[in-house]
């Protein structure tokens, strides 16, 4: 049985439920829906406040705050303003057991937020973004992976508390970057030994029908469990997503599998869940063209 921890996005300056309290400073909903990710089986709480530019130092500790006094679960704090980012790690209770995300291999993020996690000892996401934007292929995405890892190591942060991010492409730019991920996804462990991983996964569908992206997610973090991905950041709210996670679908992790390993199931045998993987997998790994009408082909 493969078992992934999930790490609940729906707390989001963007969304429409959790940003409007956040703006409000309204307690309410963002605990509600804290109790709602529990409950479904998140290991950890992403908080997103985005780039918080006018009112971060202050919108971060108080949304750790609040979501502290309504769950237990382990917070991930998510923003690209280095000064909330510190100011949230100031306040947080089970700093060891939290998540930083994300350190970047871009110089100035690294050198603001490095000595914060170390301070901290919590765990990091280590995104392959550089200072040229994302990596061309898994060679790039290795450099950039030594990089981060050198850093943190040096500020005395264990490879065990590094998760790194291979990030995840729209499918509506094809499969090739995905693919040069979970090439890198194969290689991990050899470039940082002990070290996680996590990825967010509605990146891959970003840009699809709303209707249809829990399709292209869940079949991808299927393949990314091939290669042991330990983390994943998931709409909380998708059930069979969330079973997923936690090892209820094996039945559908090995065919997929089997399928990445060249042997393909009879189609023809296929009903269901089951052959909506099938379709998905094909689009996925590039074997058919990816359109919004894939699982009707």
């Amino acid at each position: 049985m493969i078992k992934v921890a999930a790490i609940a996005e729906s707390i989001n300056i963007m969304g429409k439920r959790s940003g409007t309290a956040m703006k409000e400073r309204n307690p309410g909903p963002v605990q509600e829906m804290a109790k709602e990710e529990s409950a479904a089986g998140a290991s950890y709480l992403d908080l997103n406040i985005g780039p918080a530019r006018k009112d971060g130092i202050e919108l971060m500790p108080w949304i750790v705050q609040t979501v502290e006094a309504a769950s237990s679960v382990p917070l991930c704090l998510d923003t690209t303003n280095t000064d909330a980012m510190a100011a949230g790690f100031k306040v947080v209770k089970n700093r060891e057991a939290a998540i930083m995300n994300s350190i970047s291999a871009q110089p100035e993020r690294m050198e603001k937020l490095i000595p914060v996690a170390a301070e901290a000892g919590c765990n990091v996401i280590a995104l392959l973004w550089g200072p040229e934007g994302m990596p061309r292929d898994s060679n790039e995405r290795c450099a950039m992976a030594v990089d981060l890892m050198m850093a943190l190591a040096e500020a005395g942060i264990p490879n065990e508390k590094m998760l790194f991010d291979p990030i995840g492409t729209p499918i509506t730019l094809g499969a090739d970057q995905i693919a040069s991920g979970l090439e890198f996804m194969s290689m991990l462990q050899e470039i940082a030994p002990g070290a996680g991983s996590t990825v967010g996964l509605s990146n891959v569908s970003n840009g699809v029908a709303e209707h249809l992206r829990k399709y292209l997610d869940r079949t991808y973090l299927i393949m990314l469990m091939k290669y042991g991905i330990t983390t994943a950041i998931v709409n909380a709210y998708d059930a069979e997503l969330m079973a997923i996670c936690k090892g209820e679908r094996q039945e559908l992790v090995d065919m997929v599998h089997n399928m990445m390993d060249g042997n393909d199931p009879d189609s023809a045998g296929l009903t269901g869940t089951a052959l909506e993987h099938y379709k998905t997998y094909k689009v996925l790994s590039g074997q058919n063209v990816f359109s919004e009408s894939w699982l009707t082909l």
